[in-house]
C-alpha cells in the first residue's frame, strides 16, 4: 500500500526545481514548448505538479542538452521514438556536430596562426641587426590572384578585391599576406607594376582556384622592421650578400608580411620577411 502511495506522489514545481537542480523558469518553458509537461495543474492556483516518472525526464533532457540537441529537437526524443527515428536523430546530430567541429578548427587555426605571427614579429623586433640568412623553404601551395601593384601597401595588403575573390570561391585564409613580385630588380628599383597576392587557404580549394607555389628550394631571407616605404634597402642587402657568398638571385621575390596593417596602423611596428630564391654560381654555369 505504501509503495502505491509513493508511486502516486506528486511533486510541486519548487520541489522538482530543488531535487533536479533546474530553475522553475526552465520548467515552465519546458511545459510551454511541450518537452516536459506537469501531470496536474491545480484549478485553484494554477500550480504545477509532477509525478516521479515525469520528474525523471529532467536528467534525460539535461543529457540531450549536453549533446547539443535543441529543446525543439528534444520533443520527439523525450516522447519516445522508434529505433529508426532515434537513429535518424542521432545521425543528423552527429553530422551537425562534425560540421561545427570543423568550423571551430578553422577558427582555431586562424587565431593560432595570427598569434604565432605576432610572436614572430616580437622576437624579430628585439634584434637590433637583421642579417641575410639562407634557408630551405618547404614547398607550399597558396591561394593567389595576380593584380596591379602601385606601391600602395595598405591597399595591397588589406585587399578588398582579394577578399571578394575568396568569397566567390567559398574559401577563407589564414597566416600572413604574401606578395609575389615577378621581378626582384623592378621591385628593388620601385618600378614593379604587377604582383600576386598569396595566402594559405583554410578550406579545400575549388577546382578553378588560382594557385601559386612558394618554396621547394633554398631562399635568401632577411627581415625588415618599420615602414614598408623603406623596404627596398633590404633588397640591396640580399644582393650584396649573394655576391659575397657566391649565390645568384632568382628572378622573383616574395614579401611575407608578418605584422602589417591588419594588426596595427603604426608603421614602425611592421615586420616583413623578404624571400628570394637563390642558387650557387657554379650551379648556374
Amino acid at each position: 500500500m505504501g509503495e502505491r502511495q509513493n508511486a502516486k506522489k506528486l511533486y510541486s514545481i519548487g520541489e522538482v526545481s530543488r531535487i533536479c537542480n533546474v530553475s522553475k523558469k526552465a520548467l515552465r518553458f519546458y511545459d510551454q514548448i511541450g518537452v516536459i509537461s506537469p501531470d496536474m495543474v491545480s484549478e485553484e492556483n494554477n500550480y504545477r505538479y509532477y509525478s516521479e516518472e515525469t520528474l525523471l525526464l529532467v536528467p534525460v533532457v539535461k543529457y540531450y542538452k549536453q549533446m547539443g540537441f535543441s529543446l525543439e529537437q528534444m520533443q520527439s526524443l523525450v516522447e519516445g521514438s522508434t529505433y529508426q527515428c532515434l537513429e535518424r536523430s542521432f545521425l543528423s546530430k552527429s553530422e551537425e556536430l562534425q560540421t561545427e567541429r570543423q568550423e571551430l578548427l578553422y577558427r582555431y587555426t586562424a587565431v593560432k596562426d595570427w598569434y604565432e605571427l605576432v610572436r614572430e614579429a616580437e622576437l624579430v623586433s628585439q634584434r637590433k641587426e637583421h642579417d641575410v640568412t639562407i634557408k630551405y623553404v618547404n614547398s607550399t601551395v597558396y591561394c593567389s590572384k595576380e593584380q596591379d601593384f602601385s606601391y600602395n601597401y595598405m591597399e595591397s595588403i588589406i585587399n578588398i578585391p582579394w577578399v571578394n575573390y575568396l568569397e566567390s570561391i567559398h574559401n577563407e585564409i589564414t597566416g600572413p599576406v604574401i606578395l609575389n613580385f615577378p621581378s626582384f630588380r623592378e621591385k628593388r628599383d620601385g618600378t614593379c607594376k604587377r604582383a600576386r597576392i598569396m595566402q594559405m587557404p583554410l578550406r579545400p580549394l575549388v577546382k578553378d582556384a588560382e594557385l601559386k607555389t612558394l618554396g621547394g628550394t633554398m631562399m635568401a631571407s632577411v627581415y625588415h622592421v618599420g615602414s614598408l616605404d623603406t623596404i627596398g634597402r633590404e633588397y640591396g642587402k640580399i644582393e650584396e650578400w649573394a655576391s659575397r657568398k657566391g649565390y645568384v638571385c632568382g628572378e622573383e621575390s616574395f614579401e611575407r608580411y608578418v605584422v602589417d596593417y591588419w594588426t596595427t596602423r603604426v608603421p614602425s611596428e611592421f615586420v616583413t620577411e623578404i624571400l628570394v630564391p637563390v642558387t650557387r654560381m657554379e650551379e648556374c654555369r
